[in-house]
């Protein structure tokens, strides 16, 4: 782990280098005043040399500037390093958040996922920064001072050094109990920020089912916890500090002591003795600092290893012989897939199905029967657990991802869209296409006309998933998207199911130009809306319970008929009297 938290400094060497040369300056002007004050109250002061004591006044002033322009440095170059470390963390990170498969983002809410990516990495940059000059610059100050007073008197050094195991034993005992409660008080961030995150989103919700007691209720277990996990840090924290604290004041109790026999024994001299307990800052100083920076050392050390543990999650797996293709023809084929999300019991049991080039391929049935499950797996969002999905002959595992799912345009009934204007989210579709094909793409999915009619046409902003457009706007901008793409696969995932009626008849429209020549596979509960597809299939409990065209599928009377009839029963009268 510090191996690899090192590792990020290998940029920033040179400002590293520097930071800590300034640092070890520092230090070394703080031993400047003590070496002064002994020569003044020994030599300078007693024998009347007047004009040295104000040259070595004078001296000490300019030393003193120079160490405010070093403390500059340390404070705004040093913390900058810290701030470019952490920024390099974040993107690492957020590039492999983008690499990673839909069963890590099924399993961690985003509230969980930002923590990591903000407060967590914020602790990161302060460690980076105040970690290496801490350690070093106040192990060099400690052997320096303990040189130093040795040379006043060494037998009062020993004493002062023979403390030290002390401090050590009461840090190493209570550190222990303390990076337990700061990593537990760093999950209980996470868990508020999950519910903020949630009720922030759902807060359209939460007003129209009057529940903001509901949601406050909820955020206040979050924030319990977060109380009782800061307790727990804090006290913590307060038995190390106080320990060590105790500790280091013994150490003045003892020179006191120690010092005064010595000086009684005529062993030391007033001024030597003034001078050893003015230095002895010298040397507790850089000890107390070890000590306080414990505390940032756990926050940061808790924040670190939270960023491995996403860092370490595995990307989706690519097969070392993964091949690039250029433009499938869609020929799809499902050969015994089974298929579970997790440790969960299987969804897909054994399934078979083949959807030919070009045709529409429709699946319906009851929920959970599997049907999205299917739609999952053709891009390869998931791994299956046994038997082989084709693309044109070619097993999926054998595909790169992203040549795969540049052939694959998906709509589905919840519609994202980006807090950004109608142009960004268009093109999202195809990132370098020309504005005459982004509009064209718009109006083959008939929100072109309504764009047009806005102030700032394609410019206007849509707000946080498109909250500014009606549910039909949004599906018509998440297929003008895909029109602009063009894949030759396409998959709808319920894309109407949400809409009124008329709102329907026009997306359908669009959907119907959509789907020319590309192979389609379509979900739906609306029977209407699949009717004319060229295959239907009925998928239950994981398995394809029927398989035929619409005019098959009634006269079989099975589930799909009685799914027909319910349906349409007030609505128009079934064919072939079902």
């Amino acid at each position: 782990m510090l191996k690899r938290f090192l590792g990020y400094y290998r940029p920033h060497k040179k400002l590293l280098v520097l930071d800590l040369g300034a640092s070890f300056l520092v230090s070394l002007v703080a031993v400047l005043y003590p070496i002064i004050t002994r020569m003044m109250l020994n030599d300078l002061i007693p024998n009347r040399r007047y004009r040295e004591v104000v040259i070595y006044a004078l001296g000490l002033l300019v030393i003193y500037f120079i160490r405010m322009l070093l403390n500059f440095f340390i404070q705004y170059q040093g913390h900058m390093m810290g701030v470019r470390m952490q920024a390099q963390m974040r993107s690492e990170m957020f590039a492999h958040l983008e690499k990673l498969p839909f069963s890590f983002y099924d399993n961690h809410e985003t509230g969980k996922i930002m923590s990591r990516l903000t407060n967590d990495l914020m602790d990161v940059s302060e460690l980076a920064h105040h970690g290496p000059e801490t350690v070093i610059i106040s192990s060099i100050s400690v052997i320096i001072s303990f040189a130093y007073l040795s040379t006043i008197h060494w037998g009062l050094a020993l004493i002062v050094f023979a403390c030290v195991p002390f401090l050590v034993v009461v840090s190493l005992f209570t550190r222990k109990r303390m990076r337990k409660a700061f990593q537990e008080s760093r999950q209980a961030v996470a868990q508020i920020n999950a519910a903020v995150e949630s009720s922030v989103s759902g807060i359209r919700v939460t007003k129209a089912f009057v529940n903001a007691d509901k949601e406050m209720e909820k955020f206040e277990e979050g924030n319990d916890a977060f109380r009782e996990a800061k307790r727990d840090a804090y006290r913590a924290m307060g038995h190390f500090h106080s320990a060590t604290t105790f500790v280091t004041d013994i150490f003045n109790v003892v020179i006191l002591i120690a010092g005064g026999l010595f000086l009684y024994n005529g062993s030391i001299n007033f001024a030597d003795y003034s001078a050893f307990v003015v230095s002895i800052n010298l040397f507790l100083g850089p000890i107390n600092t070890l000590i306080r920076f414990m505390e940032q050392f756990q926050n940061g050390a808790a924040g670190f290893e939270r960023f491995v543990e996403v860092m370490d999650t595995p990307p989706e797996a690519e097969s070392p012989e993964a091949k690039s293709v250029g433009r499938l023809q869609g020929d799809i084929e499902f050969q015994n897939v089974t298929f579970g999300y997790g440790s969960e019991d299987e969804v897909l049991k054994n399934l078979s199905l083949a959807i030919a080039p070009g045709k529409t391929f429709a699946l319906v049935g009851p929920s959970g029967g599997g049907k999205t499950t299917i739609c999952h797996l053709i891009p390869h969002f998931y791994d299956i657990r046994s038997g082989r999905i084709t693309v044109d002959g070619h097993d999926i595992f054998d595909l790169r991802r992203d040549d795969l799912r540049r052939n694959i345009g998906i709509v589905q009934q919840d519609v994202y869209l980006f807090n950004a204007s109608i142009r960004e989210n268009i093109l999202y579709g195809r990132p370098d296409a020309t504005e005459e094909e982004m509009v064209e793409a718009a109006r083959r999915a008939n929100i072109h006309e309504y764009v047009s009619s806005l102030p700032e046409g394609y410019d206007t902003v849509i707000g946080e998933r498109g909250v500014r457009l009606s549910g039909g706007q949004k599906q018509r901008l998440c297929i003008a998207r895909v029109f602009l793409k063009d894949p030759p696969i396409l998959i709808l995932d319920e894309a109407t199911s949400a809409l009124d009626n008329a709102t329907e008849f026009l997306i359908q429209q669009a959907l119907d130009e959509l789907c020319r020549g590309r192979t389609t596979l379509v979900v739906a509960h609306r029977l209407s809306t699949i009717k004319n597809a060229d295959r239907i299939a009925v998928i239950a409990d994981g398995r394809i319970t029927e398989e035929g065209d619409h005019h098959t599928l009634l006269q079989n009377n099975g589930l799909y008929a009685e799914l027909y009839r319910q349906q349409f029963r007030e609505d128009e009268t079934p064919e072939n009297g079902y």
